[in-house]
């Protein structure tokens, strides 16, 4: 037998074991087993996901953060912006428009998030102490009741710098406890930090308003 012959041989070997191994691999895949083991893959992939997205793991807690956080800082919109022609200070007017410049975003970002979970979002006009939650918030905790918008929407000057002082720290300190809650039970690790941010930040703001309205 030539030296050509058994190479060719030993080729033709060669390629049906490298078929056979491949043939027993696709078998394998589309059997009962692969099923669970697609869905294992599946799953990895969903906890590797970026937080915040559709496949970020998340909980009962986290929808409910973000839909009673949504109409919360709603409202402390509608509070910051009557500042620019009603305030007679000019720290409450920085102040309202620090307010108006990180709760704007946050809106916006945990709408997203709602919307990648399937959830619902909160219709504006929800917004006051009247309204219950999607996820059953019934007067959450700061919110204004019209009696006090409509008070602070007459207000003018001074008056208007006392009241918004005061209804803004009681409106932060109920936005510290849903996102005390959130830190304590949410799972999604965007919507934690989120919460953390609005503990940081508002905290903040709370002491300074005190010391503006002069009982710090």
């Amino acid at each position: 037998m030539t030296s050509r012959t058994l190479t060719r041989r030993a080729a033709l070997a060669a390629a049906a074991v490298t078929t056979a191994l491949v043939l027993s691999s696709c078998s394998g895949g589309s059997g009962g087993d692969s099923h669970g083991g697609g869905h294992t893959g599946h799953g990895s992939s969903a906890t590797a996901a970026a937080p915040g997205t559709s496949a970020s793991p998340h909980n009962a807690q986290d929808v409910a953060f973000a839909q009673g956080m949504i109409p919360h800082h709603r409202q402390a919109l509608e509070m910051a912006e009557l500042a620019a022609d009603r305030a007679s200070s000019a720290r409450v007017k920085d102040l309202a428009a620090r307010i108006e410049k990180a709760q704007d975003p946050e809106i916006r970002t945990m709408t997203g998030w709602l919307k990648a979970w399937g959830e619902k979002t909160p219709a504006p006009g929800t917004d006051h102490t009247g309204h219950t939650g999607m996820s059953g918030m019934a007067g959450m905790s700061g919110m204004m009741s019209d009696a006090d918008m409509d008070a602070l929407r007459k207000a003018d000057g001074k008056d208007f710098d006392t009241r918004f002082l005061a209804l803004m720290v009681r409106h932060h300190q109920g936005a510290v406890e849903m996102a005390a809650t959130e830190k304590d039970k949410g799972r999604s690790d965007t919507a934690k930090a989120m919460a953390d941010a609005v503990v940081t930040a508002q905290s903040a703001e709370i002491k300074e308003m005190r010391q503006l309205l002069g009982t710090s």
